[in-house]
């Protein structure tokens, strides 16, 4: 009995990954969690089918009982949206794969050469995505083999929302639930009103302009939520508006110039409004002739802005009346926006390390 009651505690333990404290000689780089949405491995339908499983299964994404879900998602969902969206992601992938992750590795590479020339101590930036691969779990290893034992988790998602960022906060926590070692953990849960951030936007758009002109509007499209998660207290919409008038009025924007919609609606209930899609037909059937299109809640083009803004949703406008359309790309890994990531570090790591002189 005796035996049987060691080997169960035994065993117990060993669930934990061993993590030996260093001597003070062994570096501690700061520790950057740099995550993305995510990518499927390739665009083949196989790939697409377990990106959207993991994606979708999410609860924080999708908040129906799940043994309703379940059925949904598994007899209806999986079975046909596959083959459309791995349609979609082989009309933006390239020789270097997906652009999300290509993009992705850049702004880790830019982050971390910044921070090495603005910090006094070492730090390691490491890119994790909540779905699909490198996951935050191999994130965090990697992190941990590095010996990090301060560790700041930048989500690239400017806007709060429980939909996003507060499912890779879930990730992190399910993940650290097996360390028996467990590092002191910061968590940026927003930069929606951040002033290097709005600058960022602000210089990326007026660089568009200098080359291709101003148009007669700018829309300003965010990814969308369901209504009720905002009923619900998601202060998602709220976030969105407040970035989009910060933006317009670092533009110098009149309010007839500009709006702010929500895209990439999944199924029938209602999402928060105005939708993008419904949006520019109202534009082109009432006249406007050119509109620039931007979207400050993506920091990295992806899907959603290469082919469903870029793409798909000019053709809406220009079916509808429009004559011109242009869409802005994502910060990605320009030096402003990497730039404003840096000083968001350096912000939230007070008393960790300090910036050099």
């Amino acid at each position: 009995m005796m035996g049987t009651l060691y080997t169960l505690i035994n065993n117990h333990s060993m669930k934990y990954k061993n993590h030996n404290i260093a001597d003070d000689n062994t570096p501690q780089p700061l520790g950057i969690l740099l995550v993305n949405l995510g990518t499927p491995d390739s665009p083949s339908v196989d790939d697409v089918r377990r990106y959207l499983a993991e994606f979708l299964a999410d609860p924080r994404v999708v908040e129906t009982p799940r043994l309703i879900w379940w059925f949904i998602l598994n007899g209806i969902i999986l079975r046909t949206r596959p083959k459309h969206s791995a349609k979609a992601y082989t009309q933006v992938w390239s020789d270097q794969g997906s652009p999300l992750m290509h993009i992705s590795r850049k702004q880790e590479v830019a982050l971390q050469q910044t921070l090495d020339e603005c910090l006094q101590e070492p730090a390691k930036v490491v890119l994790a995505m909540r779905y699909g691969n490198p996951s935050i779990a191999a994130g965090l290893e990697q992190l941990r083999q590095a010996n990090a034992q301060r560790i700041l988790v930048l989500p690239l998602y400017p806007q709060y929302s429980a939909t996003t960022t507060a499912s890779i906060f879930d990730a992190v926590s399910s993940e650290l639930q097996g360390w028996r070692w467990i590092p002191e953990l910061r968590f940026i849960n927003h930069y929606q009103d951040d002033p290097g951030y709005i600058a960022a936007l602000a210089g990326s758009i007026r660089s568009f302009w200098r080359e291709h002109g101003e148009p007669e509007r700018l829309l300003m499209s965010f990814h969308g939520i369901p209504q009720d998660y905002a009923d619900g207290g998601d202060p998602y919409p709220l976030e969105c508006h407040t970035s989009a008038r910060l933006l317009a009025a670092e533009l110098g924007l009149d309010e007839n110039r500009w709006a702010i919609t929500f895209q990439s609606r999944l199924g029938r209930k209602e999402w928060v409004k105005p939708y993008t899609d419904e949006t520019l037909k109202s534009w082109g059937r009432d006249g406007v002739k050119s509109v620039h299109v931007v979207c400050p809640g993506f920091p990295t083009d992806c899907l959603e802005t290469l082919e469903e803004i870029a793409v798909e949703n000019r053709g809406y406008f220009l079916d509808a009346g429009g004559q011109e359309y242009r869409y802005i790309p994502a910060l990605n890994d320009s030096t402003d926006h990497i730039n404003s990531l840096a000083n968001l570090t350096v912000k939230h790591i007070q008393g960790w390390i300090n910036p050099s002189d």
